[in-house]
């Protein structure tokens, strides 16, 4: 009877967590927050506990996106679909999509010019409304979805900063726009897949996540923010070969003239899956104010093919990685990411700053148990990375840094920074279509001062000193979360060195 129970809560989780999308994908941490809690974690989760081949690709294809397609949207607002009989076989479905958060920091806003009631806060953001559509579906081979809305915010900064770090419209009254101050922006994440039977063209707006990782991925991370891209994923048994195009901007001021220069990705990643392990090698190439269209190729190594373009306005970068399953309840995992080096035994002497890489170790324990007939999932997972300073950065400030908007595409602590990540988590499925979630990530940080710990530094060769007399900054963020068919509920609270609290409701029909 127990195994019944826990088959039933089993599929309960493969309701609530696949098909929703074309992709398996990063989260949203910032914005486009939909009715799942933290899903890239239990995505980690369920390859501790699961058997097969492991791959740490992200955005991957979602393969029962199609297969369930019906049973997953059928009580979406619109639902349209072909005919059985007919020759080409499509179906879309439409839902519109309500949200209402409260978030306020310390780390937003100015906090001299904030009101006197909130001067222990940069700024509180309240109330801000979302609201938008998410579209989905798919025609023969082609499937796509889009999550498209429209913010708008009142913050109590009188000189307020985007939460997301993206750009956004300020309305005051001073400005004619109809006597009331707020902020508003519109965002959008994209996939439109072309796919075969062992591989995969896309078209897509979001963010590249590779590697087992999952705070401290060294060279593409889920806590970038996103871009415009092009992929080809293909898959051949235990082999995965995944090539990508992106286009980044190259300051966090969108509206930078500097942003007229174009700063260009293109990145490989090569992953085998053998069971209980998976190897993976990631390559970077950053071009600046130039493209090489032919760096797409996916048997082009770009970490030889660097050498034939202009070092002051390339910037390459190379990683390994590896993760080992044990006993399907817990993963180690590792990588280490080499931006530059003078020479292997230089980089083992470790003194100076022509010598850049980074280095992080995770493990991971996860269990899932029956509880009167619900299936609770509950696990700890820890990590440990060291990013070595003027890592990320490269000679000029606004060109080829391996950053979008001004922060990393790979550690989100940036060069020069030691970090400790342990959360521990757990997720009650209450239902087929109802789950809660208790989390708290305790993080300790370490980031240095010194010319070379900020990824705009322009590189030069000196003796570096990493962390230097860098103060610890300890947080704890307990969070909470209630996910419904329709509905869910979000709070979020950070102590510590910086504090936070945010809390969100939302309405998916």
């Amino acid at each position: 009877m127990k195994a019944l129970l826990l088959g039933l809560a089993l599929t309960a989780i493969a309701f609530a967590e696949t098909g929703r999308s074309t992709v398996i994908g990063s989260e949203r941490t910032r914005n486009l927050r939909g009715l799942d809690y933290a899903p890239m974690l239990f995505e980690y989760h369920r390859q501790t506990v699961d058997d097969g081949r492991h791959f740490f690709t992200y955005p991957r294809r979602d393969t029962t996106f199609r297969k369930d397609f019906f049973k997953n949207h059928r009580n979406a607002m619109a639902f349209f679909e072909s005919d059985s009989n007919a020759s080409h076989q499509f179906a879309i479905a439409v839902s519109p999509i309500l949200g209402i958060d409260y978030k306020s920091s310390s780390v937003l806003g100015d906090i001299k010019s904030s009101s006197k009631s909130n001067l222990s806060l940069g700024d509180t953001i309240w109330p801000s409304i979302d609201g938008g559509l998410y579209i989905r579906g798919f025609a023969d081979s082609i499937d796509f979805d889009l999550d498209a809305r429209i913010y708008s915010e009142g913050h109590s900064s009188q000189r307020p900063k985007s939460y997301d770090h993206e750009v956004f419209d300020v309305q005051s009254k001073e400005n004619g726009d109809g006597g009331v101050d707020y902020v508003s922006y519109a965002r959008y994440r994209a996939h439109l897949g072309i796919n075969y039977s062992w591989a995969r063209l896309q078209l897509a707006r979001d963010v590249l996540h590779w590697g087992p990782g999952y705070y401290n991925n060294l060279s593409l991370n889920q806590f970038a923010l996103p871009y415009n891209m092009l992929s080809l994923d293909f898959t051949f048994g235990p082999l995965r070969i995944y090539s990508v195009y992106a286009d980044l901007r190259v300051t966090s001021w969108s509206y930078s003239k500097d942003n007229l220069k174009d700063r260009n990705l293109y990145a490989h990643r090569y992953e085998l899956a053998f069971g209980n392990f998976t190897f993976g090698i990631s390559e970077l190439q950053i071009l600046y104010d130039e493209n090489k269209p032919w760096l797409f190729v996916p048997v082009a190594p770009l970490f030889i093919e660097k050498g034939n373009y202009s070092e002051r306005v390339n910037n390459g970068a190379l990683a390994l990685d590896m993760n080992i399953r044990l006993f399907r309840m817990a993963r180690i995992y590792g990588e280490f990411f080499l931006d530059d080096m003078e020479s292997p035994y230089a980089v083992y002497q470790n003194r100076y700053s022509n010598n850049r890489w980074a280095a992080m170790l995770g493990f991971q324990l996860a269990h899932d148990a029956e509880v009167k007939g619900k299936l609770l999932q509950f696990g700890t997972i820890a990590e440990i990375a060291r990013v070595e300073p003027y890592t990320y950065c490269h000679y000029d400030t606004a060109q080829a840094q391996i950053a979008h908007l001004g922060l990393p595409l790979g550690n989100p602590n940036g060069p020069n920074s030691l970090a400790i990540d342990w959360t521990v988590y757990s997720r009650l499925f209450w239902n087929s279509s109802m789950s809660f979630f208790f989390g708290l990530h305790n993080k300790w940080l370490w980031k240095g001062i010194d010319y070379g710990s900020n990824i705009d530094d322009p590189y030069k060769t000196v003796a570096k000193r990493f962390t230097h007399n860098a103060p610890l900054q300890y947080t704890i963020s307990p969070s909470l979360s209630y996910s419904g068919i329709h509905a869910s509920f979000e709070l979020e609270m950070t102590f510590g060195e910086e504090r936070a609290f945010f809390v969100r409701s939302s309405l998916h029909w």
